[in-house]
C-alpha cells in the first residue's frame, strides 16, 4: 500500500517546537515507507486562524526543509473543490453532514456551555463532558420555541471502536459512555473539527496519520464516521508530547519556543538534530537533515512517554 501522510496545522498563531516535532515525524514516517506527505490548514476558526497566521505556517514549514505532496491528492469526484484551507471547504462538509441527516443521526442542540458542564453532566478525567442527550428528543413544537440557533450533534450508538495505535498500542472506547453524541456544527454555523477532519483524510487519500497524543480521544469518533460515509481509516500514531524543561506542556498562547524565537539564533540542521536526538532517533546532539533521517527512522525508537525537551 501506498503511504499518504499528511500535516494539519491549525493558524491560531506561530508553531512551536512541539507542532514542528510532530510534523517532523509524521514526514519521516511516510518519506521512510517509500510514501508522500500532504499539508492541509485547518483553519476553520477564521477569528483565531487569519491568513497571516497561514502563510508564517507555511514559511517555517519551508524553512524547516519539509517539502509537501499535495498535487492530485484531492479526490473530485464527489465534490470539486481542491482547496487545503478547510475554511473554503464548506460545501464539502455540508454534502457529508445531509448524508447524516438522511440517515437520521443528526439532531439541533440548543445547550449552552454553561448547561453543559453542570455537575450532573458525567465528566472524564481529562475534564471532557459527555453529553446527556438533553435535546435528543426535543419535539417538533420544542424546537420552534427555542430563541438561540443550535449546533448540530450527531448521534453515536451503543458500541466499542477498537483499533491498534502505532505508538500506543490497543486503545478502546465507548462511543457512549466515553464519548457521548457529538457536536458535527457549531451553532455559528463553521463544520466541528471530527467532521471536517474525517472527510478531508478520506477525500485527500491520507492513510497514515500522526498527531500527539491528546487527540487519542477524537479517534474513535473518527473512525466510526469513516465507516459510516464508506471510507477506510487510516494507520494512526498518536506520538508523545514535547514538554518544556520545567515540564509545562508547549503552548501558543504562551508563545513557549516558537518558531519566530527559534529562527533568530538557530539553523533547521541544528533543531532538527535536537528534537531527532530528543525522541530517539540519533544518540547525540548533531547537526543533521531530515533526508540523513530518513534512512534510519522507525517507530521502534520512539518512547511511549512525554518528552523533554533538553536546555537550547
Amino acid at each position: 500500500m501506498h503511504i499518504v501522510g499528511r500535516f494539519a496545522p491549525s493558524p491560531s498563531g506561530r508553531m512551536h517546537l512541539g507542532n514542528i516535532l510532530c510534523a517532523m515525524l509524521g514526514y519521516l514516517s511516510a518519506k521512510s515507507k517509500g510514501g508522500d506527505y500532504i499539508l492541509r490548514i485547518e483553519d476553520l476558526d477564521n477569528i483565531r486562524c487569519t491568513k497571516e497566521n497561514s502563510k508564517q505556517v507555511l514559511d517555517d514549514l519551508d524553512w524547516f526543509g519539509i517539502k509537501f505532496d499535495n498535487i492530485n491528492f484531492i479526490k473530485t469526484d464527489i465534490i470539486n473543490n481542491k482547496s487545503i484551507y478547510q475554511s473554503e471547504r464548506t460545501d464539502v462538509y455540508k454534502h457529508f453532514e445531509q448524508i447524516l441527516q438522511d440517515k437520521g443521526l443528526v439532531y439541533p442542540c440548543f445547550c449552552t456551555r454553561a448547561e453543559l458542564h453542570t455537575a450532573s453532566a458525567p465528566h472524564l478525567s481529562d475534564g471532557r463532558v459527555i453529553y446527556t442527550g438533553t435535546c435528543k428528543n426535543l419535539t417538533a413544537d420544542d424546537i420552534k420555541s427555542k430563541t438561540r440557533k443550535p449546533a448540530m450533534r450527531v448521534a453515536v450508538p451503543d458500541i466499542k471502536i477498537s483499533f491498534i495505535d502505532g505508538v500506543k498500542g490497543k486503545y478502546t472506547e465507548d462511543l457512549t459512555s466515553e464519548c457521548g453524541d457529538f457536536i458535527i456544527k457549531r451553532s455559528d454555523g463553521v463544520y466541528a473539527y471530527q467532521l471536517a477532519v474525517t472527510v478531508d483524510d478520506a477525500l485527500m487519500g491520507v492513510n497514515e496519520v500522526v498527531r500527539g497524543h491528546d487527540l487519542i480521544g477524537s479517534t474513535a469518533r473518527q473512525i466510526w464516521l469513516h465507516e459510516l460515509f464508506g471510507f477506510t481509516p487510516p494507520k494512526f500514531y498518536h506520538m508523545p508530547l514535547l514538554v518544556a524543561p520545567d515540564g509545562r506542556r508547549l503552548s501558543k498562547r504562551d508563545k513557549d519556543l516558537d518558531l519566530g524565537i527559534i529562527r533568530q539564533h538557530m539553523k533547521p540542521q541544528r533543531l532538527i538534530g535536537i528534537l531527532a536526538y530528543t525522541c530517539g532517533l540519533i544518540d547525540k546532539k548533531e547537526d543533521i537533515s531530515l533526508y540523513e533521517l530518513i534512512k534510519t527512522f522507525s517507530w521502534d525508537k520512539i518512547p511511549n512517554r512525554d518528552l523533554i525537551l533538553p536546555e537550547l
